[in-house]
């Protein structure tokens, strides 16, 4: 405001010279004018230029205030955002230890011993009792099948190889029996089990063997070819219990029951007199199933037997 009062003063006392020059000297009216129109025109650049940096300022300054406020809801709502994830975070985090702590129980629950599969044997006994029920029918239908056959067949003295006695009827040819089908995988497994836990171990390794005829392909396959090797080694059938073993090493290599076959199959080399192969089997167990049952036990024998847990004396 100072500036534009300055230069309005002065286009006063230029406007006030030229007239004082037109009064008193006619000759420098066409240059006063033309000073006067310039003086006019640059003031009209200086208000139009200052008018268009005001709008252009406004507008700036407005826009300005607009990404202010953007960046401020911009912000809440990250806030928000950030609240909701730290929560989401948290509940993960919770959910996880619980899921952790389901896993824990789970693991611990299928150790798949003795004891544990004795417990679950409890809630088998309804299919048990079926297919009980089940072999009970078909043995009396096959006992009514022998007795029928028995008193409507005349007796015979001495009858040659494929005679028929005179006055007797040759009985037709039985229909082939149906063949059974075999007992579900599940039934068969904890059956054989239980067995073992009441030490009928030559029934629990016809089941086994079994077992392993018609299901071959489970996750359980590889636990009966352990628990075979089990029943042959408290028979003191060592070479086969070896066998067993082996064959689950060699064959299941994401067996549940692959670091006890290893264990196991170290104690039975030192059954066998074969200590050195033994410590290697007890060694391997040790380095590759840390932290395990089978690796305490381990440790246990080789301390049992004087040496070293590695061969470097680790």
């Amino acid at each position: 405001m100072k500036k534009r009062q300055i230069v309005l003063t002065l286009m006063a006392a230029m406007a006030a010279g030229a007239f004082g020059g037109l009064v008193f000297s006619p000759t420098t009216v066409s240059a006063a004018a033309k000073e006067i129109i310039e003086l006019l025109s640059r003031t009209d650049e200086i208000k139009q230029t200052q008018k268009e940096t005001t709008s252009s300022l406004d507008s700036k300054f407005a826009i300005l205030k607009t990404l202010i406020e953007q960046q401020s809801d911009s912000n809440a709502k990250l806030g928000i955002s950030l609240a909701a994830l730290q929560k989401s975070v948290q509940d993960m985090q919770a959910n996880s230890g619980a899921q952790l702590n389901s896993t824990a129980t789970q693991v611990s629950s299928i150790t798949d011993n003795l004891s544990d599969m004795q417990q679950r044997l409890s809630k088998q006994n309804s299919q048990l009792a079926d297919i009980q029920s089940t072999l009970q029918g078909l043995d009396a239908k096959v006992s009514a099948l022998g007795q029928s056959a028995a008193g409507s067949t005349a007796p015979v003295t001495n009858p040659g190889p494929g005679t028929v006695p005179t006055g007797s009827t040759a009985p037709p040819n039985p229909a082939p029996a149906a063949a059974t089908p075999p007992p579900s995988a599940s039934t068969l497994y904890e059956s054989a089990l239980h067995d073992i836990l009441t030490k009928k171990y030559d029934l629990a390794q016809s089941e086994f063997q079994d077992y392993l005829k018609y299901y071959p392909k489970t996750d359980y396959a590889s636990n009966a070819v352990f628990y075979l090797g089990e029943i042959a080694f408290v028979q003191q059938r060592y070479p086969e219990a070896l066998d067993h073993y082996s064959d689950v090493i060699a064959n299941f290599p994401s067996s549940f029951k692959l670091g006890a076959a290893r264990y196991k199959r170290g104690v039975t080399y030192i059954a066998m007199g074969k200590k050195p192969e033994g410590i290697a089997d007890l060694r391997a167990t040790v380095r590759l199933f840390p932290k395990s049952d089978e690796d305490q036990a381990a440790r246990t024998k080789l301390r049992e037997l004087g040496v070293s847990v590695t061969p470097g004396g680790r």
